[in-house]
């Protein structure tokens, strides 16, 4: 992308279409980078030139003083107890910033935010032109291909021997029918 670093390929992007819907949520999509990381919910907003994309956030919260629930920045009351949140955060309101989301992930640089800006939008284009044919299924929530197994691969530090002698056992046991 830039001079000195590696280049990253999108080796898939996956588009759910969104129903006519009244806000400009067009179509929720999912990226591959080098057929091997994932990143789901990036979301495409119809803008007032074109199509663009908006990375995958999560609401902002704080947790409770009576109970530790998180509630959302915005809450007068807990969810959980119902304690009044509004006058225990008055202080701080003022130092912190007025944000409601923050990214999940997100670009660190223009290079990568015009890569996935362009492919994204590339694909949601051909995705409503598929669209239109008959029979047509999304691929957003197929399954992503794993390795040979569907067991998690572990950690390389982890040793895939056995951690107590009944397990020990048990593995011996199916050695040996």
């Amino acid at each position: 992308m830039h001079k000195g670093a590696e280049t990253v390929e999108i080796t898939e992007v996956r588009i759910k279409l969104m129903e006519e819907s009244e806000d400009r949520l067009r179509a929720f999509c999912s990226i591959t980078f080098d057929n091997c990381f994932v990143v789901r919910d990036l979301k495409i907003i119809e803008g007032s030139q074109g199509p663009f994309v908006a990375m995958p956030s999560r609401k902002l919260t704080f947790r409770c003083n009576r109970c530790g629930n998180k509630n959302h920045l915005r809450s007068n009351y807990c969810n959980q107890c119902g304690a009044r949140l509004r006058e225990t955060r008055e202080a701080r309101d003022e130092e912190v910033p007025n944000k409601l989301y923050a990214d999940v992930a997100h670009p660190i640089n223009q290079a990568c935010r015009d890569l996935i800006q362009t492919r994204v939008v590339e694909e949601y284009t051909l995705e409503l032109e598929r669209a239109k044919q008959p029979g047509y299924v999304s691929r957003y929530d197929d399954a992503y291909e794993t390795h040979e197994s569907s067991a998690p691969i572990p950690p390389p530090h982890m040793s895939s021997r056995p951690t107590n002698t009944e397990d020990a056992h048990k593995s011996s046991d199916k050695k040996t029918e």
